[in-house]
């Protein structure tokens, strides 16, 4: 009986045996068939959650049910869109997760892991074979989808999920995500932010529109506005106020060429534009073509019968035109008062601008109209800084200088900003380095009175000279300079270099800029104004007194917005009688050896200054 007994135990246990691993092995299957199941919904992000469950979140909404989760569009002309998707493991259990996409995209559309946004609250992709969440646990990931293309693209999602050991597999049409190489060039830059309203209507310039787009560059001590993206990849870009005002061109000029605008736009020299813009053939593309065909049918499509080759130009009626939203707004409006001069004559002697309005009207050529600068960077330099707003321009490779305690002033750049006045008159630009090493800097505004803090009127003088006798000079090398007068400090003052002005230069109407500056009586006061045709003579929206004279000896120039009746080149002081009364604007030079002590230049980080 006990023989028996044990050969029957045995034979149950072997059964009992067989018929587990048997057990386990179905167990096996079935549960690695469960946790990769595909659960998946067309046009959606699809989750793949077999039997486990999942807690989705995306830009802050939370999604548990796949028949939920939206749809992502993009439209055309270049949209963007960022995604941060936080995935939570709500199970007891260890499990893996992997995030997938449907269909190739096309080579215009651009996908992708965002890394190291948000101080580090973004986590690193996961790695091909998915990510191991632990109960509870969560990662946040950030994907960004540039849409290049001339259609809208709808886009899927998908989740693999599956026991923390499983290999995850992907749908035949899926496709992992990689990380995304954001792009640092300016041109893909621009692109990319999808604030700039790219516009892809025409073929040869996607240009950037409305109000306020993302487009600020700071370059060369000077903030511009990147207008377009050409087709050879170079970026259009406009300085973003008026830099100099000048007469345009004479009686019988009838196109941009061959006119005074041409001429200083591409001066090398310290007088003109170009020879102040730093590193400049690393920079912009020195032969430029511009569109400057006289244009009498202002509705029809611009010809291009008068191509010029320059570093420097100006926008034509054409692009400007194209900066304009659909309800007319564009970021180029000028200030009240203001206008903006285009390539564009009328054939005659009429050239075409845009006002204030951002309107098109005609100016006559021989009164001083604002310059407003434009070049093409190439679009291929590499933006170190900066989020392109007004604020905090793109900075460039190149021109982005740090450390720079200890340096001599006289190595910078024009139009880069100091600390050099007293409260709110503290803020000042540098204009130009003269030859023997001065620094010639002004007010980056007009003065406002130390006392009351308005804006400081003056009269020229009886005589409209300026000599040691007239109101405004008697000022300026008076009280101006006196350390008890408030504007300026017992350093600041210690600093400043006997100049160099001319008292009797006259321009006439249609005149050259070069007119103003023969030094037929140069004179040297410490202190004096700016004159016609330098850099920065014009971008305040108040009217402010020149030192170049004007048609004859009784006769001064004003710059600035025409507010209050007074335009650039009719009203002045006139000998007996007061027929306008403008602000002050000083101009004078430093000595050579004034050092930096910290800033980069920038108006939001001026360079502070001490005398070596």
């Amino acid at each position: 009986m006990k023989r028996l007994l044990l050969e029957t135990n045995v034979s149950k246990i072997y059964v009992l045996l067989t018929t587990l691993i048997v057990f386990l092995l179905l167990a096996s299957y079935f549960s690695y068939a469960l946790f990769t199941v595909n659960k998946e919904k067309n046009n959606a992000i699809s989750i793949v959650t077999g039997n486990l469950s999942y807690q989705l979140k995306i830009d802050e909404k939370t999604y548990n049910d796949v028949n939920q989760i939206p749809v992502i569009s993009l439209s055309n002309q270049n949209s963007s869109v960022d995604i941060t998707i936080t995935l939570t493991n709500p199970n007891s259990i260890d499990a893996r997760f992997n995030f997938y996409h449907f269909d190739e995209f096309p080579s215009n559309v651009t996908v992708g892991y965002i890394v190291g946004n948000n101080e580090g609250s973004v986590d690193t992709p996961p790695p091909a074979t998915g990510v191991n969440l632990a109960p509870g646990e969560s990662k946040t990931y950030i994907i960004r989808i540039i849409n290049n293309g001339a259609t809208e693209l709808d886009l899927s999602l998908g989740v693999n999920v599956g026991l923390d050991y499983n290999d995850l597999s992907l749908p035949s049409n899926g496709y992992l995500f990689e990380e995304l190489v954001t792009a640092t060039d300016l041109a893909s830059v621009l692109l990319a932010d999808s604030s700039n309203n790219i516009t892809t209507s025409d073929k040869d310039q996607r240009f950037i529109t409305g109000e306020a787009p993302n487009n600020y560059i700071w370059y060369s001590g000077k903030l511009w506005h990147a207008v377009s993206i050409n087709s050879d990849n170079t970026v259009k870009a406009v300085t973003a106020t008026d830099i100099t005002e000048i007469p345009y061109g004479t009686n019988t000029n009838t196109s941009f060429v061959g006119s005074h605008a041409e001429e200083w736009l591409n001066d090398i020299t310290t007088d003109g534009f170009l020879g102040n813009l730093r590193d400049k053939e690393k920079f912009i593309k020195m032969d430029s073509s511009w569109n400057a065909s006289a244009v009498t049918d202002t509705s029809a499509t611009l010809p291009e019968t008068t191509l010029v080759t320059h570093a420097v130009g100006l926008l034509n009626i054409y692009e400007y035109n194209m900066t304009k939203d659909d309800v007319g707004n564009t970021f180029l409006t000028p200030l009240s008062g203001e206008s903006f001069a285009t390539l564009n004559t009328n054939g005659g002697n009429s050239l075409w601008g845009f006002n204030s309005l951002s309107e098109l009207v005609s100016y006559s050529q021989i009164n001083s109209i604002s310059l407003w600068p434009a070049v093409n960077f190439y679009g291929d330099l590499e933006i170190v800084g900066g989020s392109g707003t007004e604020s905090d321009p793109y900075r460039l490779a190149g021109d982005n200088d740090t450390a720079l305690s200890g340096t001599l002033l006289n190595t910078r750049y024009s139009g880069e900003y100091i600390n050099f006045g007293l409260g709110e008159n503290n803020l000042y630009r540098i204009v130009s380095i003269a030859s023997d090493g001065r620094i010639k800097i002004a007010s980056a505004d007009v003065l406002r009175d130390a006392n009351t803090g308005e804006l400081l009127e003056s009269v020229f003088g009886d005589d409209n000279t300026y000599t040691s006798s007239s109101t405004i000079a008697q000022f300026l090398n008076g009280d101006y300079i006196d350390p008890a007068g408030g504007y300026l400090s017992a350093e600041s003052i210690s600093m400043i270099a006997n100049g160099t002005w001319d008292i009797s230069t006259v321009v006439t109407d249609g005149g050259s800029y070069l007119d103003a500056i023969s030094l037929r009586q140069a004179r040297t006061p410490k202190v004096g104004l700016l004159r016609l045709g330098e850099q920065f003579s014009g971008d305040l929206s108040e009217v402010y007194w020149l030192l170049t004279k004007y048609q004859q000896r009784e006769y001064m120039r004003v710059a600035g917005a025409a507010t209050n009746g007074l335009t650039t080149d009719t009203y002045r002081d006139i000998v007996g009688q007061i027929r306008g009364i403008p602000i002050v604007r000083p101009a004078l030079y430093l000595l050579a050896d004034v050092t930096i002590t910290s800033g980069d230049g920038t108006k939001e980080n001026p360079f502070s200054l001490t005398l070596s």
